[in-house]
């Protein structure tokens, strides 16, 4: 299983390095699932939409202030502005994943998953 992110999906200019490379690993999971089938192995990649890591968490601390916001504020701002009610959680995130690695996804292989809120707009 290979982490991508759904930037693969809809790039924009201040993002394209990081859109090109999670393009890159849908494709790199697509063609060795090809190869796999062969020999069972199953390769799918997930693209998980907006998630409130440490990272972001990290991320926001230092952004608000610099804004005039309060932590919280730029927590709610930036889910809204992508048209998504609230930033996923890890725990989904392994949700889907340990799914994917299941007995009851043994025939999938190949596939891109979205977990995004719906962030992502088209089908």
């Amino acid at each position: 299983m290979l982490m991508s992110g759904n930037s693969a999906l809809f790039p924009k200019a201040p993002y394209a390095a990081v859109g090109t490379i999670n393009a890159a690993i849908v494709a790199l999971a697509k063609a060795f699932s090809d190869r796999g089938i062969e020999d069972g192995v199953q390769v799918n990649s997930v693209l998980p939409g907006p998630v409130m890591t440490g990272r972001r968490q990290s991320y926001l601390e230092h952004w608000a202030p610099l804004h005039n916001m309060t932590v919280e504020e730029a927590t709610a701002k930036f889910p809204k502005e992508a048209g998504i009610a609230r930033y996923g959680e890890p725990e989904e995130i392994a949700e889907l994943m340990a799914f994917i690695v299941s007995p009851g996804a043994h025939w999938m292989t190949g596939s891109s998953l979205r977990m995004d809120g719906g962030e992502v707009k088209s089908i």
